[in-house]
């Protein structure tokens, strides 16, 4: 197995003119630690995990780059807010370059390494608060099966870094088949560049999109693709009470992936208005707005696209969003709720989410313990039952419940394996991310991640001795504040 200077890279992006790029050197990070490495990351490119060098954060961080790499900083545009902003590109991320291997293609991207041409007057730096929120969040996703960009590796370093307060530096190794997003595409449109669109766009068909290389149509047929991939992506979001807090259009994936980690955040009580972004004071990327939000990002990205189509084939393309987001969000919520989908089971979902939300229950701990519903006449489910303070609401939804599970001949036994398999034990709650936080920036304790990367890799095994970390949150995390600099 490869080792970290011995990496080789083909380097598909940088085999693009600059036109899409800038070169770029990462800047030295001083006193470069690593703390934690990611073996479940680490396969996909086969890289050896038992290395002893003692300069492997150096590898890690930017502070030694493997010769076959080409590092550059990717340039985009993007709707920020609602607010189209000319120029963007990667201010803090600089891309190394790809692995190709028996586990596909995978881009090696530095998050932290110091500023780029595109970094608008800052450092180009993450601070170790913010960096391990996304090493173990995109870990998180990935590991209740939603698309996701993945994190091999955190580093941190005593380099103060000014934020809101002082804080130290860190630098994430993330990884992605690519890190193309909307505004990839939005920054051509607005400079009048169809050409840079039409390369652009080939590249990604015929190394992400294949199939489509061959239509004559493949313009079209690539948007629909991403509307698709796009809508299937928010339906897992919403079922599962994932809220991003920052859609803007260049932190929407070109492969319908979850990009970009900042102040994100679980459900915990179930709130359609959930808004997790301390930023977001007009609520425009609330839990609730994601897949609205996500059509008008398509929107965006369907404009960028119409030199290389009609208007009217744009059109038709996004008109697609509705119906698959639809069918995959009663889909999500059916398999939840123990059921075979079917639209007649919409009425059912929506009396559950309106009292779960008047009763501000757990979302999380309320799908879990469905899992172990008695679906026998006098059986009065008591676990379920006292999570609410209206239990009559309760009552009359799990007659309804009940009457749909018998219909279908159910088996509760075999129901249950299945809704355990759809319904998560464990969630990245904010405040079980601000303990290894804390235990990490003032402890240098990394037991806290470590515990974290094992139950969020598995969150639907029980892990016996891990039960604390399925408690609904203490009151003092009512109080926790995430922000885009977070």
């Amino acid at each position: 197995m490869p080792t970290l200077d011995s990496l080789n890279f083909c380097n598909h992006f940088a085999n693009l003119t600059s036109f899409y790029y800038s070169k770029i050197t990462p800047t030295p990070l001083p006193n470069a630690n690593l703390l934690h490495l990611n073996h479940s990351a680490a396969a996909l490119i086969n890289l050896a995990t038992d290395q002893t060098e003692c300069n492997i954060a150096d590898w890690l961080c930017g502070n030694a780059i493997p010769a076959s790499a080409e590092p550059v900083a990717a340039l985009y545009a993007g709707h920020q807010f609602g607010h189209f902003v000319s120029q963007l590109g990667d201010g803090r991320a600089i891309l190394l370059g790809g692995i190709e291997g028996e586990h596909g293609y995978w881009e090696l991207q530095l998050k932290g390494a110091g500023p780029t041409p595109y970094s608008r007057n800052s450092d180009g730096r993450a601070v170790l608060r913010s960096s391990i929120r996304e090493y173990l969040g995109s870990e998180a996703m990935h590991g209740l099966g939603i698309p996701t960009t993945r994190a091999l590796s955190l580093v941190g370093s005593s380099l103060p870094v000014y934020r809101e307060t002082v804080e130290t530096a860190a630098v994430i190794m993330r990884m992605s088949p690519s890190f193309i997003r909307f505004g990839s595409f939005e920054v051509f449109f607005y400079r009048g560049q169809p050409d840079a669109i039409r390369t652009l766009a080939d590249y990604v068909i015929r190394h992400h999109y294949p199939e489509l290389n061959a239509c004559k149509d493949k313009y079209p047929r690539f948007l629909q693709a991403v509307v698709v991939a796009t809508a299937k992506l928010i339906a897992q979001w919403q079922a599962v009470g994932f809220a991003h807090g920052v859609m803007n259009t260049d932190n929407m994936s070109i492969l319908g992936l979850t990009l970009d980690y900042g102040p994100f955040g679980f459900l915990d009580h179930y709130d359609p208005g959930f808004i997790c972004n301390h930023s977001d004071q007009g609520g425009r990327y609330a839990f609730d707005q994601q897949p609205d939000v996500a059509a008008w990002n398509l929107t965006r990205l369907a404009q960028a696209l119409t030199p290389l189509m009609s208007v009217e084939d744009a059109k038709a393309a996004l008109d697609v969003y509705p119906a698959v987001f639809t069918s995959a969000y009663i889909d999500l919520m059916c398999a939840k709720l123990g059921l075979t989908a079917d639209k007649t089971r919409v009425p059912l979902i929506m009396q559950l989410l309106d009292i779960l939300q008047e009763n501000r229950v757990d979302y999380t701990i309320f799908m879990r313990r469905l899992c172990d519903f008695n679906s026998a006449a006098d059986a009065l489910n008591a676990r379920l039952r006292d999570l609410f303070a209206d239990r009559a609401a309760f009552d009359s939804w799990a007659a309804i419940y009940r009457t749909q599970l018998n219909t279908a001949q159910n088996d509760d036994h075999a129901r249950a394996i299945a809704m355990r398999r759809v319904n998560p034990k464990y969630i990245l709650r904010n405040y079980l991310a601000e303990n290894a936080i804390v235990a990490a920036r003032d402890h240098n304790d990394m037991s806290e991640i470590n515990n974290l990367m094992h139950i969020l890799q598995q969150p639907y095994d029980e892990h016996p001795g891990m039960e604390a970390y399925a408690a609904a949150p203490p009151d003092w995390a009512q109080h926790i504040s995430v922000s885009c600099s977070s």
